[in-house]
């Protein structure tokens, strides 16, 4: 099969055209983002339909713009031909538009739109430039608010290369947005077989849902305008009892049931920012809407309704119900969902249900000029079907290259020679991505079940435990556990007690030192500043007491796992300080406290608090990771060697501190002494 390129290569000229209509309507019409573009989608929708017509209506003389400007234009032939080509619009695409839609604009405006759109083909423009400048222009405008962002061009068709969608098989979006994954999915078929006929591949085969009505228009318009073809895109709530949905979506699809019919969901669900679903009638119809308690090595559902939960797990349930046995999935989620301790449930559930196909990594910035910072992965599962299948082995991968700016404008990043000039292919600049790199990695993993790159690599389906996550089962970090695990490491909770218990003092009406993770100066493991607070005034993170000889380490913030992690030594200085719940914090050691200073820098522990760490925003080391990390103790004489070193560091710093302060009094001294000789 032919593999896509993700070059991106959408031409200026046509997408220019839309971004003036845009920048007009916006700046001279008082109208929001949103209401700017719920107008050009009305224009657009005319436009397609006048295109159908033998006679054409859509268009602006010179005349009529002079026209415009006149006192009384009510009887402009332009506004009544335009007005009455969108009420015969409206009569064609009827679930599209209300009766009593109309249009917003004014005169002056909708002038301006007709006289550019008039220049613009959009019939039969698959492959044109036209079509795909619009999809470039509402993958920049359109929003979805609800925790909805929209996926990037280069993910989705990431995921559409991964899935591999066949011409007869059904492919639903319950999420759709502007139905960027169905959009996707039709390029794929149309890439690869060549024998199929597109408009009813559309009608047959291509499903989505959309709770937002302005969002599920600009989909069916995008489907319209690239193959004339009226898609099943319903407008509703997926997350609906499943036998109402099917009852709405009967009207579009004639499907008698949704349940276990489609064969691939691909699918980036609204994520928990904006709230959690706490309708118990919803809930109650989810296993997932539910309390789970764990037994063993097991997690049991309760009867207990939850009193809120985030929607993306709900559509994970829905997705699950809406596959047949064998189908698959493709999803976006948080990389909490694979990683946090509190949802090892949810993950027990998926393995339970599914076969897991496959994990992808996505850096930090993925998401960020597409409207959120949160960090994420991409899962690829196949529904249960109760037969054999050829591989247990699960591939995991991560793209290190999206081949855009991780800020607000994405600007694409091109690969350059060593002179600094953007390479280019077939006249094209070659954007700077890896996604190519791990489709090949998949490929090859689908000949062989294994596949071991610099990138990727598989485990063994039952290697799986409570975690999905990319950097915990990567062969580097597993590596490195096998090798400290022959050299007799020990558990740090086995060398040293973890604080647990809260202090006192913050019961009392006291002003206390305070200490953040920002006081620590890391490269020297001191506490170089503290806050004094009342300890009403005191945030509510403020948490462990500190005394001389502690070691405090930091469990939670960017930092961790990395070389910035933030360790310290509290010396007397800082006896009975309060510090943030973000340290864990260490004493009565059974071996030298300055060793475990300098193994909490080394790599051997560094690298375990990365691989263990968890969390889709800030990430956090749970207390019983934290105490499981292998601490190597290596010989008496060179345990006791290292730990010398590093206290005599801290004796000559506290000396040279000693040394300043003293300095400081005598100049302080002989200035008083001169200002008043």
């Amino acid at each position: 099969m032919k593999q896509r390129s993700f070059l991106g290569n959408i031409l200026d000229s046509p997408l220019r055209r839309f971004e003036d209509i845009h920048n007009y309507l916006y700046a001279n019409e008082g109208l929001s983002e949103q209401q700017v573009l719920e107008e050009i989608v009305k224009v657009l929708f005319i436009k397609f339909y006048d295109e159908h017509r033998e006679n054409k209506s859509f268009y602006i003389l010179n005349s009529e713009s002079l026209k415009l400007d006149s006192i009384n234009n009510n009887n402009n032939s332009f506004l009544n031909r335009i007005n009455q080509l969108f009420e015969e619009t409206k009569q064609k695409y009827c679930s599209y538009f209300e009766s009593i839609d109309c249009l917003k604009l004014s005169s002056q405006s909708l002038a301006f739109v007709v006289k550019i759109l008039q220049e613009v083909s959009f019939k039969n423009s698959n492959n044109d430039a036209n079509g795909l400048a619009f999809q470039k222009f509402l993958g920049r405008h359109a929003k979805g608010g609800r925790g909805q962002f929209f996926t990037p061009d280069p993910i989705i068709d990431f995921c559409v290369e991964i899935i591999k969608p066949k011409p007869n098989e059904n492919i639903i979006d319950p999420a759709c947005g502007t139905g960027g994954f169905l959009f996707s999915s039709l390029r794929y078929i149309r890439d690869n077989f060549r024998d199929v006929d597109i408009k009813k591949y559309v009608q047959n085969n291509i499903f989505g849902i959309e709770i937002n009505n302005r969002i599920s228009q600009i989909a069916k318009i995008k489907f319209l305008i690239e193959c004339d073809a009226d898609p099943n895109i319903l407008c509703s709530n997926a997350l609906i009892d499943i036998k109402d949905l099917s009852l709405k979506y009967i009207q579009h699809s004639k499907l008698n049931n949704l349940e276990n019919y489609f064969d691939i969901i691909l699918t980036n669900p609204p994520f928990g920012t904006q709230g959690k679903i706490t309708n118990k009638e919803v809930l109650a119809k989810y296993e997932l809407g539910y309390k789970w308690n764990k037994y063993g090595d097991s997690y049991m559902k309760t009867r207990n309704i939850l009193n809120g939960q985030v929607p993306e797990i709900l559509f994970i349930e829905r997705c699950l119900q809406l596959l047949r046995p064998g189908g698959r999935l493709g999803i976006v989620l948080p990389n909490g969902h694979f990683e946090n301790s509190s949802l090892e449930y949810l993950r027990r559930y998926i393995k339970d249900k599914t076969s897991i196909l496959g994990v992808i990594l996505l850096p930090q910035d993925t998401f960020i000029p597409y409207g959120t910072g949160v960090k994420a992965s991409l899962l690829f599962l196949q529904k249960n079907n109760y037969e054999a299948i050829k591989s247990k082995q699960v591939f995991f991968s991560k793209i290190e290259k999206t081949g855009y700016t991780g800020n607000k404008n994405g600007k694409p990043i091109y690969r350059k020679d060593n002179f600094g000039h953007a390479l280019t292919e077939n006249g094209q600049k070659i954007i700077d991505e890896d996604f190519s790199d791990v489709i090949y990695d998949y490929n090859q993993f689908l000949e062989t079940f294994s596949i071991k790159s610099e990138k990727s690599f598989t485990i063994n389906s039952d290697q799986m435990n409570s975690r999905f996550d990319y950097n915990y089962y990567s062969p580097d970090n597993l590596m490195l556990i096998d090798n400290l695990i022959k050299l007799k490491a020990v558990k740090l909770c086995e060398v040293a007690k973890v604080v647990k218990n809260k202090s006192k003092r913050l019961k009392m009406d006291e002003i206390v030192e305070y200490v953040e993770l920002s006081d620590i100066y890391t490269k020297s493991f001191e506490i170089i500043n503290s806050t004094s607070l009342h300890t009403i005034d005191l945030p509510s993170r403020a948490s462990y007491e500190i005394k001389t000889g502690d070691i405090i380490t930091a469990v939670a913030g960017n930092s961790i796992g990395t070389n910035k992690h933030a360790t310290a030594f509290v010396t007397e200085e800082f006896n009975r300080a309060i510090c943030t719940n973000g340290f864990r914090v260490l004493r009565n050691f059974k071996i030298s406290p300055f060793y475990l200073l300098y193994y909490f820098q080394s790599d051997l522990f560094l690298k375990q608090v990365f691989m263990y760490r968890t969390g889709a925003a800030i990430p956090a080391l749970s207390d019983d990771d934290f105490s499981n990390i292998l601490i190597y103790l290596p010989s008496e004489n060179e345990i006791e060697r290292i730990s010398s070193i590093i206290e005599r560091g801290f004796k000559l710093r506290e000396k040279a501190k000693n040394e300043i302060d003293i300095i400081k009094r005598e100049i302080s001294i002989a200035h008083l002494q001169k200002h008043f000789t």
